[in-house]
């Protein structure tokens, strides 16, 4: 099994690659929070593009180390670009990232998921709910048919994403990061919880979309754990310093990116994190 100090090397190693390298991740988000995800792309030390049409996300996919893909907020041409960039990104081998948003509302959002199951995301980063009905909709185990998911918002336990992070990991054989009060990594044979973070990151819009583009980033250096693990510790890290700055949530977001943009390697390695053996 991993050990902690060898996750602490390969953090530390991931941050200083983007700081000095400023590595494109593109984004195909939603609109509600393009703002926040390319900020906290550039505050980390990544650079940041956003596309919606077939061809423009063609073109990033290929110029791009990686690609964070978000089904929130969905067009009409979503349903061309996102299964399309997804079998690009397959095809290249390069790494992706899939925000499941909202799994299980709608016809058009659970044929688009069902298709990148064969695509084999690199990381899959939602919150329990998410996770459980993905893997619900891909038949894997610990998966669940009802979806529990109110709009963005999860109903479920991290630890109850458990079954369903880890045989989504073996499946894809990349990561999964459930987002909670504490945290869940798992590449399916390990698994890291992460702590840390802020009761105002559930009042901003965007948090979990921006997490997902941070990982994309560290994903152009890094394994997909690593990638995952290195982005939920920076958000842990960035988020708690915030909190004990400021007075509400919109001050909070400010100082957040001012967090992520000052985090040192060995801040984010240094987060507290434990292993457990699957």
């Amino acid at each position: 099994m991993i050990t902690k100090q060898e996750i602490r090397e390969q953090i530390i190693r991931t941050v200083e690659t983007v700081k000095r390298t400023n590595p494109m991740a593109g984004s195909i988000t939603n609109m509600v929070t393009i703002n926040f995800v390319a900020n906290a792309q550039l505050a980390v030390g990544g650079s940041a593009a956003m596309v919606y049409l077939p061809e423009e996300a063609e073109a990033l996919a290929k110029a791009g180390g990686a690609t964070y893909v978000n089904v929130g907020t969905l067009l009409p041409v979503h349903e061309q670009t996102l299964p399309h960039v997804a079998r690009v990104l397959y095809e290249l081998r390069k790494p992706w990232v899939l925000d499941p948003v909202a799994v299980g509302i709608g016809s058009l959002r659970n044929r688009m998921l069902q298709r990148f199951k064969e695509y084999k995301p690199s990381v899959i980063r939602g919150n329990a709910s998410e996770i459980m009905a993905l893997a619900g909709l891909w038949e894997l185990e610990g998966g669940t048919k009802a979806s529990n998911v109110r709009g963005v918002d999860s109903t479920d336990s991290v630890d109850s994403a458990k079954a369903a992070a880890v045989a989504l990991a073996r499946w894809t054989g990349g990561a999964v990061a459930v987002s909670g009060e504490t945290d869940l990594i798992t590449d399916g044979s390990v698994i890291v919880y992460s702590y840390g973070g802020s009761h105002f990151m559930q009042k901003i819009t965007g948090a979990g979309c921006a997490l997902g583009g941070v990982i994309a980033v560290y994903a152009t250096a890094a394994s997909p754990f690593i990638a995952a693990l290195t982005g939920t510790a920076v958000f842990n890290l960035a988020a708690t310093r915030a909190e004990n700055k400021v007075l509400g949530p919109g001050s909070f977001q400010v100082r957040f990116l001012d967090e992520l943009y000052k985090a040192s390697p060995e801040d984010i390695a240094d987060n507290r994190f434990d292993i457990e053996e699957i």
